[in-house]
């Protein structure tokens, strides 16, 4: 079987995005729109080249040194950008060349044009679409029996050609023979100064040779993306592919218009999902969950049957039957373990909650070890930071915090001990101890009114 090689053009500047990052390494539902093209080009060629350009250095750190780059030093234009991939080609195979902000196009589109292209013998085969408002795009002019004679870029149409609505998408299937024989020869443009892969396609027809046209039916994947109202228009199209897959997998989404879920997000059946959440990055939720209204996840493991509603969580481990909200913070480094309540304004920071702990309400735990079956009354601090340091605290199994106790760390609270509310604790509690730390209550009899009278006066 002859080899098939992706080409991906992304060296392009971008700069109708008005930004110092490389136009290919805007996200796009969590993820670079060069990750999307990556990714639909991997699970259909053996080998990928990425030409870069403009903050080649930035591209090449964010995907890794085990892809294999290209650098366009001058930019010159699209077929310039392609001629720099021809030392590394083969003398025979097929070249599948993808832009680089096209990151709407999946396998599917690009396994039709590779069959096309292979049933038709051609030496190119261009991805095609029909759009009622053309503007922007380069047009297929074709020959008066329906064959593609040449594609002209809209900066160079005549008013005759000007009303074609049959786009070039920028996706090819090149044979690399022919290939490899036309590009070296291709003219320069001299109104713009550049190396037009477009014309190209002019060049194989007039040598004979076969080019053929495979027309995508849904324009929108054809989107190309030069700023970012495309960009957030993009993101739109890709978030409801991404909704409607999970729905068809069987997961709840009570309003897909106001669910913004990342690509890669995995979420398990019969997990319902109410409006307003987001979830983002490496996140992984499990069945039967309920998430929202307002929940936000990043980069989260989440087990089965867990609550989160109005809250933030953070690269953190959320077990199984775990009840979060409303209004919490779970901070990077927590694990709650399994049927823990993390309750109303609670802050969780690089902490471990075990199972069956309560941390109900207006609690900040933060660089803590906490045992199971573990009750932090409300208001209970976590006191670990000194100003200079982060401490350590660990509450061991059943123990019981009242509320409004400060818990001054470096420090540990034995298994099953009492800490009585309002107490502020500095040393270790052994086992089973009760520990009481507030100043003596004093009263003054009838001075309370007089302080009312006053106030009203």
């Amino acid at each position: 079987m002859e080899e098939l090689i992706a080409v991906i053009l992304a060296a392009g500047e971008g700069t109708r995005m008005k930004s110092s990052l490389p136009k290919v390494l805007h996200r796009l539902c969590g993820k670079p729109m060069l990750w999307h093209v990556l990714e639909s080009a991997k699970a259909v060629t053996g080998r990928q080249v990425i030409i870069t350009g403009y903050g080649s250095e930035k591209v090449r750190e964010y995907f890794g040194e085990e892809l294999f780059y290209l650098e366009q030093r001058e930019r010159l234009g699209t077929g310039h950008a392609l001629q720099q991939s021809l030392p590394c080609l083969p003398e025979a195979g097929l070249a599948l060349v993808l832009c680089g902000d096209t990151p709407l196009l999946e396998k599917e589109e690009l396994q039709e044009l590779i069959s096309l292209h292979h049933r038709s013998g051609a030496a190119a085969t261009v991805l095609t679409s029909l759009m009622k408002d053309p503007s922007g795009y380069g047009r297929i002019v074709r020959d008066e029996s329906g064959g593609i004679l040449k594609i002209v870029e809209e900066l160079h149409l005549t008013p005759e050609e000007r009303v074609i609505n049959e786009i070039n998408t920028g996706t090819y299937c090149f044979n690399i023979q022919a290939l490899k024989s036309f590009l070296p020869l291709l003219p320069k443009n001299e109104e713009k100064g550049e190396y037009y892969l477009t014309d190209l396609v002019h060049m194989l027809v007039e040598a004979g040779l076969g080019v053929k046209a495979h027309l995508v039916e849904d324009a929108r994947l054809a989107l190309g993306i030069n700023d970012r109202l495309q960009l957030s228009r993009a993101a739109a199209l890709m978030r409801e592919k991404i909704n409607e897959r999970l729905m068809l997998e069987g997961v709840t989404i009570i309003d897909p218009a106001s669910t913004y879920i990342d690509a890669g997000v995995e979420v398990g059946a019969d997990t319902v999902i109410y409006p307003q959440t987001v979830l983002e990055g490496k996140t992984k939720v499990g069945k039967d969950c309920c998430l929202g209204p307002g929940a936000h996840l990043i980069d989260t493991l989440v087990g089965d049957g867990v609550l989160c509603r109005h809250s933030l969580v953070r690269e953190s481990i959320i077990e199984n039957g775990v009840n979060i909200g409303p209004y919490a913070h779970i901070r990077p480094g927590s694990k709650i373990g399994t049927s823990v309540k993390i309750g109303d304004f609670v802050e969780i920071k690089n902490s471990s909650i075990g199972q069956g702990s309560k941390v109900p309400h207006l609690s900040y735990v933060g660089d803590a070890e906490i045992g199971p079956g573990v009750n932090m009354g409300a208001g209970s601090i976590v006191v670990n930071y000194d100003g200079r340091r982060k401490h350590k605290t660990i509450i061991e199994e059943g123990a019981f915090i009242g509320c409004n106790s400060n818990l001054v760390a470096p420090l540990s609270i034995g298994k099953e001990s009492f800490i009585a509310a309002g107490s502020t604790v500095t040393r270790d509690v052994p086992p089973g101890s009760l520990m009481i730390s507030r100043p003596g209550q004093e009263i003054k009899k009838g001075l309370g009114k007089r302080f009312l009278q006053k106030k009203k006066e």
